[in-house]
């Protein structure tokens, strides 16, 4: 690319970023070497040796193309990745870094050899600190991956990357706008925002950018809208106390314990009559329990209120006062003929 080129290309305008095509980076850019080896490396957890082993000669295979070293050290456990003389591209080495990263994350090595693609980065996102308690963290965790995995699914074809949700990280690898949709998502449902809002979101958005008309307009109003419905589980008390009115004098001043044996006389007597004054006061509260508690044990004997029977119906009726004649003459008639028979 020319100098006139480039400055065309940094004045002019741009409207939409992700619109822009990255320059191919090739080897006649960089005709010389680079001056100093750059080395990363990062552990692995061991469960991941015995994949690794039957891996790696594929790994050397593929960063050989670009002119990386790599070594596997099984006793430290431990992967590393170095420049060589012949190496041209200055960024390859961060790209070979993200690869064993992903890879010591448990990430498939089909899948992470696809960072050293130009258009393609990849993010840790760390969520264990991101809930406090255990059992909240697993389920929001399930949440996002969903019945079956369903909901992960989603996301992978919705932003074009490839998730996977392992530990206390979620390793994301794709274009960089859908790395930038999988972290919001992921955050946002560690936050107890449901990944379907998002999912939602994500699937309205790529049917509206079909429709040329609704390009610059804003589309809030298609979007769902999440309303957080916890209610406050903060324990209230039993006695709320109302608000006084507002009063610009101060309070009134509380009563000393000399204010109140000066209020009662008992300041000015000695020690003697401040004793026998006790002793009196004692045997006043003592007399005064004794008769409560024998109250109480006379309640028992108290016979309960009983009622008057009366063997003699009353009548408060006028009309069950009067004797039907005819139903008491039908009546004896039916006794003598039954005592007939």
């Amino acid at each position: 690319m020319t100098a006139e080129k480039q400055q065309n290309f940094f004045e002019e305008s741009v409207d939409n970023a992700w619109s822009i095509r990255i320059p191919v980076f090739k080897p006649e850019h960089n005709t010389q070497s680079l001056i100093e080896e750059s080395c990363f490396a990062t552990v692995f957890p061991k469960y991941r040796e015995k994949y690794l082993k039957e891996v790696w000669p594929l790994v050397q295979q593929c960063l050989t193309e670009h002119f990386l070293k790599a070594e596997l050290n099984l006793i430290e456990g431990s992967m590393t990745v170095k420049t060589t003389r012949k190496t041209w591209d200055p960024y390859i080495i961060i790209k070979a870094r993200d690869m064993i990263k992903l890879m010591a994350r448990s990430v498939p090595f089909e899948q992470s050899k696809r960072v050293l693609q130009d258009e393609i980065g990849c993010d840790i996102i760390k969520i264990g600190s991101l809930v406090r308690k255990k059992e909240k963290f697993i389920k929001r965790r399930q949440r996002l991956i969903g019945p079956n995995g369903a909901t992960l699914k989603s996301i992978e074809l919705l932003t074009d990357c490839y998730v996977l949700v392992q530990g206390n990280t979620v390793a994301a690898l794709g274009p960089y706008k859908g790395l930038q949709h999988v972290r919001d998502i992921v955050l946002d449902t560690m936050n107890n925002v449901h990944p379907i809002y998002n999912v939602k979101a994500l699937m309205i958005k790529r049917e509206l950018m079909k429709d040329a008309q609704l390009a610059h307009e804003d589309w809030s109003r298609f979007l769902p809208k999440f309303k957080n419905k916890n209610v406050s589980k903060r324990q209230q008390p039993k006695l709320k106390k109302g608000k006084d009115d507002y009063s610009p004098f101060p309070p009134q001043r509380l009563e000393s314990k000399i204010d109140k044996k000066l209020a009662s006389g008992e300041y000015f007597l000695n020690k003697e009559q401040q004793y026998q004054r006790k002793q009196h006061e004692r045997a006043a509260k003592q007399a005064e329990t004794v008769q409560k508690q024998k109250e109480k044990r006379q309640a028992n004997f108290i016979p309960p209120a009983e009622e008057n029977f009366s063997l003699v119906r009353t009548y408060t009726d006028t009309e069950e006062r009067k004797l039907n004649i005819k139903a008491f003459k039908s009546k004896v008639a039916k006794s003598n003929k039954r005592l007939n028979t």
